[in-house]
């Protein structure tokens, strides 16, 4: 994990030996005034146990042994009552904020494309009441247009505030809101508008072009699409039957007195809030039912591992509010007043792709203290970094890595390094604004090298979350002060977490050193199942205490400490011709961490004796490889020659085998991929989790020659 250290063995002798001194003079002073040893006491202390006292548990948090929680205030058990306490106590606080588009460019590229480029502005803010009042009238507006309470009303959009208003419009009046990915296929999204019968669909301008108008997605019974955009737009050939409106107007309907003072019909904590479909990676999208007390019980767990949250923090939005992690966030956000600031991807950091340069990205302007990422996300931060270190000078690059590793050695032992992080690492840490005290990785597992990155070089804490759609993303988070690698933390306040035995993996409750199983997650975050799928609902049961529990599917064990740990999945699992099992998942996290590779797939079949890989590489690192090895071409020619696959072959090898993964579990082969994935292409979701269905189909001539020999 640490970084190698290119010095001379004296002056490294030498600058330990004064960094030695530093440490012992300033040690006793900055121990008591820091806190580090309540920190470190915390570190230390037992996070869960089990209820039962056996080792398959059920596990809890020390805070909740008595009894899972369910609500952050009392009374407050639905979406529209939380929305409205958080007006009423924080009215005039920023609650939404959007960036004003100054100026749009297209920015010509060296390789002849055309990029757009944007220059933006400050963030203009919503008040907490304004944006409550926004949501009344937009509900009261769709209430107008003939949209019924517990009636589904569909949102296909991207992150940003009118998400947010329309949704809390929907809890409001308890209209049942179906969320799909914008990135979604056609056919899927023809699939959900569909199933769940809907007539009203709330959408932006650009995806209304992108993904409605398209004669694939067709739905018998739309009457009504709503655009938040406040620029016209236009749809000739309309079909019949159809009226599209402007958020604005539906809002300005709303607003009128034999509108707005209809009564509502309020939720109970049963009723549905969100349909919320998956991202679609084992194939056509399952809509997950979740109730308002589902979500109210979830973010209440989230917001329990977050260390004095409250109205002056800041968030930004930009991952996908139709992702159960976004939503979740941005929802305890909400519950405690602090303000949420929007972004994308594109326009997230200085350096992002839409930004121009010269100009401030997302985070440089907002300067969020709070902040939710994929891993995907992070690798990339990661990787991106490290790049530029190889490329400092000598000087440099020795200062950073005698940094890197002596701040390594520091919080392993709890201890915070303010010198190195005002010295060093001030640069790194200003690429998501300079402010962030808390992010907060979920969707796919991290691994133990960027989370330890994030922890130094961004000098805040990784709170590493467990939790699927079906559990309102709500399982575990580690502690802020827990600076352990490769755990996910202990059950959240709202949920406990059993083992069950899985014989053909060979995983026991009565493993040691520590107990192992699949992960069975209970408590009222769990959902009310899949919409209109009872042969899916098999993953899901009630017990005799009448609490309802899910099955993951996934493989965990439980540390003394009483923190989970994910070491398998039980859909990734191929036993091989010799009987050796492969875990597909661990084979992929491991490799993630060679340079050379930006993304990877792991494939066997059982009737073969190896695995190979799909591999998209860093289009810097191959470039490299291919000008030593004095190989020439377009990038897609470089990927497809034979010789830098066999080099490319050799490099993740030594990786594989200095990360000690199995002879069997080591690619034998490899195609290198021209294209990247992304969700564009299909093969990945949103949330940048492999589709294998679709990568084994998009390889199938691949596979076919690296299994067949051709």
């Amino acid at each position: 994990m640490k970084l190698k250290e290119d010095l001379n063995p004296l002056l490294l002798q030498v600058f330990r030996s004064v960094v030695w001194i530093y440490s012992a003079i300033t040690f006793i002073p900055w121990y008591f005034f820091s806190g580090a040893g309540t920190n470190l006491e915390r570190s230390r202390q037992i996070k869960a146990r089990s209820v039962s006292g056996h080792p398959a548990g059920p596990y809890r948090s020390a805070n909740s042994q008595e009894k899972l929680v369910a609500w952050l205030h009392h009374g407050v058990n639905t979406l529209d009552k939380m929305f409205e306490h958080a007006a009423k106590k924080f009215p005039q606080r920023d609650c939404l904020g959007t960036r004003e588009v100054l100026s749009e460019e297209d920015e010509l590229q060296p390789n002849g494309k055309v990029f757009k480029k944007v220059i933006l502005g400050n963030y203009n803010w919503l008040s907490y009441e304004e944006a409550y009042q926004a949501a009344k009238c937009f509900g009261s507006g769709l209430t107008a247009l003939g949209q019924k309470p517990l009636c589904n009303i569909a949102i296909i959009c991207e992150t940003r505030a009118e998400w947010i208003v329309a949704s809390q419009a929907c809890f409001m009046y308890n209209f049942p809101l179906v969320t799909l990915y914008a990135t979604l296929g056609l056919t899927a999204i023809a699939h959900g508008l569909n199933e769940t019968e809907i007539t009203h669909i709330i959408t932006s301008k650009d995806l209304l072009q992108q993904r409605l108008k398209v004669s694939d997605v067709y739905c018998v019974q739309l009457q009504y699409i709503i655009v938040v955009d406040s620029k016209p737009t236009t749809w000739k050939d309309i079909p019949r039957g159809i009226t599209v409106y402007s958020m604005d107007t539906v809002k300005e309907i709303g607003s009128k007195p034999e509108n707005i003072g209809v009564d509502r019909r309020q939720p109970q904590t049963s009723d549905i809030a969100v349909i919320m479909y998956t991202s679609g990676s084992t194939g056509i999208p399952k809509g997950v039912m979740i109730s308002h007390g589902n979500i109210i019980a979830g973010i209440t767990g989230m917001a329990e591992r977050i260390p004095n949250l409250n109205e002056s923090d800041t968030y930004i939005g930009y991952l996908p509010l139709a992702h159960v992690l976004e939503l979740s966030a941005e929802l305890v956000c909400i519950s405690h007043g602090c303000r949420i600031g929007y972004s994308s991807p594109q326009t997230l950091a200085d350096q992002s792709t839409k930004i121009k340069k010269g100009s401030k990205g997302d985070t440089s302007v907002l300067k969020p203290t709070l902040m939710a990422a994929v891993p995907e996300i992070m690798d990339r931060i990661y990787k991106n970094v490290m790049t530029k270190v190889e490329e400092m000078s000598k000087f440099q690059k020795t200062l950073f890595v005698l940094a890197y590793n002596y701040k390594m050695e520091q919080i392993s032992k709890g201890y915070s390094t303010p010198l190195c992080d005002s010295l060093v690492f001030k640069r790194v840490r200003a690429l998501l604004g300079g402010n962030t005290r808390v992010l907060l990785s979920g969707g796919a597992p991290l691994s133990a090298a960027t989370q330890r990155f994030m922890n130094i070089c961004l000098c805040c804490p990784v709170g590493q979350g467990y939790g699927l759609t079906e559990t309102c993303g709500a399982g575990t988070i580690s502690e802020v002060w827990d600076y352990s690698t490769g755990r996910v933390g202990a059950p959240l306040v709202c949920s406990e977490i059993t083992l069950k035995d899985w014989e053909e993996g060979g995983y026991y409750s009565t493993d040691e050193p520590n107990p192992r199983g699949e992960i069975l997650i209970g408590g009222p975050n769990v959902t009310m199942g899949y919409y209109k799928n009872k042969t899916k609902n098999e993953d899901f049961f009630v017990d005799e205490n009448g609490q309802r529990w899910f099955c993951t599917g996934d493989i965990g064990e439980f540390h003394p400490d009483g923190c989970l740990k994910i070491i398998d999945r039980k859909k990734d699992l191929v036993k091989l011709q010799a009987g050796e099992y492969v875990s597909l998942g661990k084979v992929e996290a491991v490799l993630k961490n060679c340079p050379l590779i930006d993304n990877i797939c792991a494939y066997a079949n059982s009737d073969q004796s190896y695995v190979i890989s799909f591999v998209v590489p860093n289009h810097k690192q191959l470039m490299l490889l291919a000008e030593q090895m004095q190989v020439k071409g377009t990038w897609e020619e470089i990927c497809n020659s034979s010789q830098m696959e066999k080099e490319a072959l050799r490099i993740i090898t030594e990786a594989a085998i200095s990360a000690k993964l199995e002879r069997f579990e080591i690619p034998k082969k490899i195609r290198l991929s021209a294209e990247p994935w992304t969700p564009e292409t299909g093969l990945v979701t949103d949330a940048f989790k492999l589709k294998r269905k679709e990568l084994k189909t998009h390889y199938q001539e691949d596979i076919e020659r690296m299994y067949g020999g051709k």
